[in-house]
């Protein structure tokens, strides 16, 4: 699942430094509201988040009718771009001309950040738990699409969109 909407979300600026102030605007917090309801009955056995604040917001808003540990993987964490609370946009500009491993002030590229997804992807063939929730970003959850339904290239990572607090249902084959 991806997080809800947040202040930066509205601003179009780039964050991955859990330190700012980041967080699930109104519309944010309607739209994990909505999404805890429509998860209500599934039985999760515990939620994993990013180190980034809005990702246990809106787990804790998910988790009002679960009760579970919420528990923070740095894996999960949004891609180091090297614009922490910059414009989108500028960002954008700086990979233009190779938006897969283009490195912007000594952070991640692209490929960079999918490995460190893999790695996570890799830890929870480990877990015992049978139903976890997931709350990241949309960077990490492109990684998550082009793992599990396949037949996504590298170059088309960009091309995939989700929401704010959309969700998909996946299943780890261990």
């Amino acid at each position: 699942m991806r997080h809800g909407c947040t202040n930066y979300n509205d601003l179009g600026l780039c964050n991955d430094d859990p330190g700012r102030d980041v967080y699930l605007t109104k519309t944010g917090i309607e739209q994990a509201q909505s999404a805890a309801l429509a998860l209500r009955e599934v039985a999760f056995e515990r939620i994993l988040v990013s180190p980034l604040p809005r990702t246990r917001q809106t787990a804790e808003i998910v988790n009002q009718y679960h009760a579970v540990p919420i528990e923070i993987h740095a894996d999960l964490a949004d891609i180091r771009s090297g614009f922490d609370g910059r414009p989108v946009s500028d960002y954008f500009a700086a990979i233009a001309q190779d938006p897969l491993r283009r490195r912007v002030n000594g952070d991640e590229s692209l490929l960079d950040h999918k490995q460190r997804v893999l790695r996570f992807i890799d830890w929870l063939k480990v877990q015992k738990d049978k139903i976890l929730l997931v709350i990241a970003h949309e960077e990490t959850m492109r990684v998550f699409i082009a793992y599990f339904e396949g037949g996504i290239e590298d170059e088309q990572l960009r091309d995939i969109h989700m929401d704010n607090c959309e969700y998909r249902r996946f299943v780890l084959n261990r």
